[in-house]
């Protein structure tokens, strides 16, 4: 693992919001463009909470294996 960060999310945004909203600041803290999400990437985050943007959803080079979000849930 190269970098990690966490981003917390406004508990009234919906699930959709909260995860954009962090994919988008995350992006920023890593100084990398927003990933494009794909099927494969929709399908996977639908049914495991995560997913991982590999060069395939970036419009610009990166320099890393992939991108992996995940969302932590809070009780």
């Amino acid at each position: 693992m190269l970098k990690d960060t966490v981003v917390e999310c406004p508990e009234e945004d919906t699930r959709t919001h909260k995860v954009m909203g962090a994919l988008r600041e995350a992006c920023v803290r890593f100084d990398v463009s927003e990933p494009i999400w794909l099927d494969i990437n929709i399908r996977d985050f639908k049914s495991r909470s995560k997913t991982r943007f590999r060069a395939d959803n970036f419009i610009e080079e990166i320099d890393f294996d992939y991108l992996e979000i995940q969302v932590i849930e809070e009780d």
